[in-house]
This record gives C-alpha cells, structure tokens and sequence, in this order.
C-alpha cells in the first residue's frame, strides 16, 4: 500500500501494486500553473496525463462562428476527461482548458501512461472509470443545451456560480458560454430576473436577491 503525497487524493492509485506505484512516483512531477493560463488548446496533442490536486480547470470549446460553452471543469482529486481521450486515440486536443485558479497538478508522462495502461489492470480501472463517468456528465450537458429552457437553466447556473455573498463575478457572455448560448439571449433574460426582482446587475457582476424565486423556476424543469 502507498502512503506517498499527492497519491492520497486519488484512492484508486492507492490499489495499484508497491512496483507499478513506485514507477509513477517516480516517473511524475507536481506542477503548479497560476490563473489563466492556457494548459492546452486546439491542434496541440497532449504531453502528459495530469491529476489535479488543488485549483480548477475551466475546458470550453469556441465554434467557427465565435460562440463559446464551457463543457466541464476539473476540480482537486479529478483527471481531464479530454486529455485522456486525446492520449488513448493519439488526437490533437479540439478545445481549450484553462487554469481558472492557480492550479497544482501531477503531470504523468505520456510515455509512462502508455506503459501503465497496457501492463496495470488497477491503472487502467482507475483511468477508464474517470473516463466513463465525464462522459456521462457530457452527454447531460448536451441534452440540457439542446431540449432545457434557457430561463430554467440560467437560474440553475446562477445559484450554482453564486459565492457566499450571493455574488456572480461573469459578464453576461461569460454567462452566455456556460450556457452555450448567445450573450443577447443571456442579457434579456437576466433583465426579466431583474425585473422579477430575483437580481440585480452592475458592470460584470450579478447579485441574487430572492433565492426563493429562483429556485422555483429551477425546479420546474
């Protein structure tokens, strides 16, 4: 059994056998990106594997006519469900993945990926089972953009993204690329919110100030 750091995060690298643990110890290095930088983007491959240990990683895609959604983010104890694809199919990343806070992360070469996949049962469960369960979440993504209502889902985001004080730091085409829509189909309906007095809105920042309002209409899904 490892007791070694940053492996700790992740329990299913605590099953691998000592050897196979030792060579990823070993092999991997901790690295830490400040906020906002880019930590892959379209037409690059991935270099390694990484495991995030503190920080958030915003993956957004932006289609030819400029328009943006945020596919998923990657938290502390998760892996990027995309780098894994790009490795496993040796593909060229089709999104970006950025660092939203400073972020800390273990980065496992490709070379030792590519080993352990093939010769470690108990990697290949752990990797496979971060896969399936991204997928899945995506797969709720694309029906929520494709049949939920917009107000429904932007009082769903907004409750989510709202810090202790009730405050939501995003312009309205940061909101519109949470939702994977456009910035004037965000801007109308927040000014219906506001007009509901369920929010207010300043330059770049949006207040809730009726919860209970919110939460009736995201609950009507």
């Amino acid at each position: 059994m490892m007791s070694i750091g940053w492996v700790e995060q992740f329990p299913g690298l605590k099953k691998l056998q000592p050897a196979v643990g030792e060579v990823l110890i070993d092999a991997s290095r901790v690295v830490t990106l400040p906020a906002g930088t880019q930590i892959f983007g379209p037409g690059r491959a991935p270099e390694n594997y990484l495991l995030l240990l503190e920080g958030t990683v915003r993956v957004q895609q932006v289609s030819e006519s400029g328009r943006e959604i945020v596919l998923y983010r990657v938290s502390a104890g998760e892996s990027c469900a995309l780098t894994t694809a790009c490795l496993m199919g040796y593909e060229e990343y089709q999104a970006d993945g950025i660092a939203e806070t400073d972020v800390e992360a273990v980065a496992i070469p490709r070379a030792l990926f590519d080993d352990l996949i093939a010769r470690s049962a108990e990697f290949r469960r752990f990797v496979f089972t971060a896969f399936s369960v991204r997928i899945t979440n995506l797969f709720k993504i694309i029906e929520e953009v494709a049949f939920s209502r917009i107000d429904i889902r932007l009082a769903q985001r907004l409750l989510e993204l709202a810090d202790d004080q009730d405050r939501i730091a995003l312009t309205h085409q940061q909101l519109a690329a949470e939702l994977g829509t456009a910035r004037e189909v965000v801007s109308r309906q927040l000014h219906e919110f506001q007009r509901r007095g369920w929010i207010s809105t300043s330059r770049g920042i949006t207040v809730v100030t009726d919860r209970g309002g919110l939460e009736e209409l995201s609950k009507s899904a």
